[in-house]
């Protein structure tokens, strides 16, 4: 069967799932003498993507509305294992060099302090419970704006708003894998120590494990065992980068929860300091990574639209 008859049925954040699939793969073929598990990855992401393929296809062919539901909201978990395939890269590829002592290096010369430890001072355990969960908050932040786009049964709409936290997501990824780095629970702090260093009221212990969990830090180990197991994600801070994204389509669309996305943002960016996971110069990056996104996402999004896709605007939202 001729591949056109695929393609023309993939949405725009399709395309560049599949890109960007295809990007590790080329990574993992190319440092498969570094990477342990190279192959199994680079067999992961063919059998992703083939599974895209055929998502798409059998969705327009069978008209179910079950497939088109899986189709519109297949991304976040999707998202979530190529996040995951980076733990398995990232520090093989660089043969476990961090950079972490220049990120401290870039605060200490901005501020004259490292920040984490300056805000420490003014730590309190309801403030550190608020948060805490507003952290925890960031995945389910982009379930309630894309429901929202959902619900105005724009297709056009949602499916760029997907395609940009897709793209903004894949960049961020971009940045892990050229500057690896832990953060300062690691490095400014005692990890192991946190829980009693900076203590919440009820959740913040469970949330904190939730968090810990999604980035691969095994439970109950000292801090040199914690470092050795972590995701290196911390430049740029993709929980800023990507609560600004949000906050900006919250304001340029004029949404319902926008005020509900504005008020947990705002404490979401201020936990990532706060709560030890980020620098301060993290943050800065992910705004400027922002920036970037929003700036070539319309242009990138058009361009494989009028590539590629020839009847994805003429179909509603299931």
């Amino acid at each position: 069967m001729n591949i056109t008859r695929f393609t023309r049925y993939l949405h725009a954040s399709d395309f560049l799932l599949i890109a960007f699939l295809t990007l590790l793969t080329l990574i993992n073929l190319v440092f498969s003498a570094r990477i342990p598990s190279w192959s199994t990855l680079v067999l992961i992401n063919c059998t992703v993507a083939a599974l895209v393929l055929l998502l798409a296809f059998a969705r327009h062919r069978t008209g179910s509305r079950i497939l088109a539901a899986v189709h519109d909201w297949y991304i976040p978990p999707v998202v979530f294992v190529s996040f995951k395939e980076l733990y398995y890269m990232i520090r093989p590829i660089h043969l476990g060099q961090d950079y972490d002592s220049v990120l401290i290096a870039i605060d200490r010369w901005v501020f004259g302090v490292n920040p984490t430890q300056w805000l420490a001072q003014f730590s309190y355990p309801a403030v550190t419970e608020v948060l805490q969960i507003a952290y925890t908050t960031f995945y389910f932040l982009f379930l309630l704006v894309g429901y929202e786009f959902y619900r105005r049964g724009d297709r056009d709409l949602f499916n760029y708003f997907v395609f940009t936290c897709v793209y903004g997501f894949f960049l961020s990824y971009l940045g892990y894998f050229l500057v690896p780095a832990i953060g300062p629970r690691f490095t400014l702090h005692d990890f192991a120590a946190l829980d009693t260093d900076l203590p919440g009221l009820w959740l913040t212990p469970y949330l904190r494990w939730f968090v810990n969990a999604g980035e691969s830090i095994p439970m109950n180990v000292p801090n040199d065992l914690a470092i050795a197991g972590t995701q290196r994600d911390v430049f740029p801070s993709g929980h800023t980068m990507m609560t600004l994204v949000l906050m900006y389509f919250c304001a340029r669309y004029s949404l319902r929860t926008r005020r509900v996305i504005y008020f947990t943002g705002v404490l979401l960016i201020l936990a990532t300091v706060y709560q030890r996971y980020h620098y301060v110069v993290d943050l800065i990056a992910g705004a400027t990574f922002m920036i970037f996104c929003i700036t070539t996402a319309p242009t990138l999004y058009m361009a494989i639209k009028g590539r590629f896709q020839t009847i994805e605007s003429r179909l509603p939202l299931s």
